[in-house]
């Protein structure tokens, strides 16, 4: 459960309890509430603004462990007692809130509760921008020659093998072609390309200036889902592209996206607002393209996942897209 959750949680359960009026529940007093909300958001903050490189699997931030080891020094006893008015009302009315208590009495995350997923591992050697060109070159002929998903095959009009700079840092990693893409075979055209445009440009970025590609290289009948053998299928092709370009950040736009890179069932909602690994690229999950077309509240959340972006690549955030 991601802070946000727990901390809306936290303070509904507290609330409940002191409206019961039942004389054997503690009610908690004000300075233990506001020192376990206190808690939660100077980690949601440590979250949501941090600029470290990727970590490996199980290794906490630098800035985690200083801010740990400070908190350790100056706030043990307010902490400790957070931890125990909530353990005492737990156990006074046999409500099982372990986990609320569990995250007053740890202090800092240590990534048990938000883990980062996907594998950090260093890129191969690096090719010459000549020898990119002429490797991509090559699968695309494969991804034109692919007939491993018939019913698929036997409907597309072009295939959609991506494009941009072979020595992009970004790539934008989305899940499928939409019936435009199919017709012309091109990436993130029509009005979702249009709005990516739009993003990138609030983002300070130029499509000129990323990679584009889609976990599937060609359009599902009547755009439906990918299924999981159609990706597995697919995935020697996007696993070369990514392995030739060697981008710093990966951005998938929707849940199969986030599957083909990471393999992670989660929902977008549970792997956004963090950096995930894959090889050497950081890795942000955020809602698909078809889906903030038909979602004004996604499209902030969207914007919030880029202003992440912005941030680590030390670019200016600019004012929310659509605003004067």
């Amino acid at each position: 459960m991601q802070l946000d959750q727990w901390k809306t949680a936290g303070e509904q359960l507290l609330r409940h309890w002191n409206r019961s009026g039942l004389s054997f529940i503690p009610s908690s007093n004000a300075q233990d509430v506001a020192t376990a909300k206190d808690w939660l958001e100077l980690q949601e903050a440590q979250l949501f603004n941090t600029t470290e490189p990727p970590q490996a699997l199980g290794e906490a931030p630098a800035a985690a462990q200083e801010t740990s080891a400070a908190q350790e020094t100056i706030e043990p006893s307010r902490l400790a007692s957070a931890s125990q008015s909530l353990q005492t009302s737990a156990i006074a009315s046999s409500v099982p809130v372990s986990g609320i208590a569990s995250v007053a009495s740890r202090g800092p995350a240590s990534g048990a509760e938000l883990p980062v997923l996907g594998t950090f591992q260093p890129w191969g050697a690096a090719l010459d921008l000549a020898s990119r060109a002429a490797k991509l070159a090559e699968w695309d002929q494969q991804v034109k020659a692919c007939r491993k998903c018939e019913e698929i095959a036997c409907r597309r009009q072009r295939t959609v093998f991506g494009a941009g700079p072979s020595n992009a840092r970004i790539v934008m990693f989305g899940e499928a072609p939409e019936a435009e893409e199919d017709r012309k075979g091109e990436s993130f055209i029509g009005p979702a390309g249009e709005l990516l445009d739009k993003i990138l440009i609030a983002s300070g970025l130029k499509r000129e200036e990323v990679y584009i590609l889609n976990a599937l290289k060609c359009r599902p009948p009547n755009s439906r889902t990918p299924m999981e053998a159609e990706i597995e299928n697919c995935r020697p092709f996007f696993e070369s592209q990514l392995e030739i370009i060697q981008p710093d950040y990966i951005v998938c736009w929707g849940a199969i996206a986030a599957r083909a890179v990471l393999k992670s069932t989660e929902s977008v909602g549970r792997l956004r607002g963090r950096f995930h690994a894959y090889r050497g690229a950081k890795v942000l999950v955020t809602y698909p393209r078809s889906y903030l077309l038909r979602n004004v509240d996604a499209k902030r959340l969207t914007w919030e996942d880029m202003k992440m972006l912005m941030r680590e690549l030390g670019i200016p955030v600019a004012k929310k897209p659509g605003t004067k």
